[in-house]
């Protein structure tokens, strides 16, 4: 067991700096797991001074995610509604027409999101649908709001076009641990998802890339995949942490669900490893109590997806967030900025 009574110089070198300054890329896998299992309060504190020096702690960006092409898609993940390989009823579409797309995000950006994120259920895009996601990304931009696009594994010539249409993010998530991985995945490798997250750095856009919990896999997974995303050559700017949605009809149906002191553990951890990253709370808030998500911001969460679908499952919604934020003291992210960069 740790030491309860590390000092303030301790303390700092072991959360890679309260400030903020000197951001780390070599966290050790010992590291990470003494972090973790540290007692709650203690890993607590040393979230939520990461985050406090780094952002507002009582402001949440909110982003919305819209689903521009939905089911058919060839993967087998384990988790998700959309492969073909699954029978959960859901009816697959076509790309989603442009117009379509923008009037979800005036609709957006009217709720207060300062982020629209679009996905589609594809292993990688064709070339023929690639002018029309280009064409999105810059009428989205243009409207004021950050764009990320979630496509699946990308080409060079991909990544091209979405730099040249000003994509500001692209979402690709690890999911989990590389060691896990093939019990989840088995139709492309964590490799082939590191490779697609290096393609989309060199070209300038941002990252945005995190994981499932509650896939079957164990905390030393949960740490393992964390330390991934931390030692990257540079931390993805956003950090998604989903809670697995059962959905029936997939491998994954009748997962267990994942216990809430576990999953703010995994919040605090992103904090303090990559502390100037947007650590979002993001599929899986319609099973969290108001109590489970405001443990979850003071551990450094700040960022949620609000509306009231994801792609295929339900979120809480405007009236219940508006709710919430009042209750705890929140405010809505009113630009876009990336934390305290001084």
């Amino acid at each position: 067991m740790l030491d309860n009574s590390l000092s303030g110089n301790a303390r700092e070198q072991q959360t890679g700096s309260c400030s903020g300054h000197g951001l780390r890329h070599d966290w050790s896998v010992a590291e990470a797991h003494a972090i973790y299992n540290l007692p709650f309060n203690e890993l607590l504190f040393q979230a939520h001074t990461v985050h406090r020096a780094n952002f507002d702690p009582n402001t949440v960006q909110k982003c919305q995610l819209l689903s521009i092409k939905t089911g058919g898609c060839a993967e087998d993940c384990s988790y998700c509604s959309q492969s073909a390989r699954y029978d959960t009823g859901l009816k697959a579409s076509k790309l989603m027409a442009i117009q379509e797309v923008l009037r979800g995000a005036r609709k957006a950006k009217a709720n207060g999101a300062t982020r629209y994120c679009m996905g589609a259920a594809w292993r990688e895009p064709k070339q023929r649908d690639m002018a029309a996601v280009a064409e999105m990304v810059k009428e989205v931009k243009a409207m004021g709001l950050e764009t990320c696009m979630t496509l699946g594994m990308l080409n060079d010539e991909d990544v091209a076009q979405l730099r040249n249409a000003g994509l500001d993010y692209y979402n690709h998530n690890v999911d989990t641990s590389e060691r896990f991985y093939p019990e989840v995945i088995t139709t492309r490798t964590f490799a082939d998802r590191l490779d697609t997250l290096a393609r989309v750095r060199e070209a300038g856009i941002k990252v945005c890339s995190g994981g499932i919990l509650g896939l079957g896999e164990t905390p030393a997974d949960r740490v393992d995949m964390l330390v991934t995303l931390a030692n990257l050559p540079e931390h993805p700017e956003s950090v998604p942490i989903n809670m697995l949605i059962a959905i029936e009809g997939t491998p994954l149906g009748q997962a267990e669900k994942v216990d809430g002191i576990a999953f703010v553990r995994a919040i605090a951890l992103a904090r303090i490893l990559m502390p100037r990253s947007y650590v979002r709370l993001s599929a899986g808030r319609t099973e969290m109590s108001d109590e489970l998500q405001a443990m979850c911001f003071f551990a450094g969460a700040n960022s949620i997806f609000c509306g009231e679908q994801l792609l295929t499952t339900d979120n809480p919604g405007e009236d219940a967030d508006a709710a919430l934020f009042m209750k705890l003291g929140l405010e809505a992210e009113t630009s876009s900025s990336s934390g305290n960069m001084d």
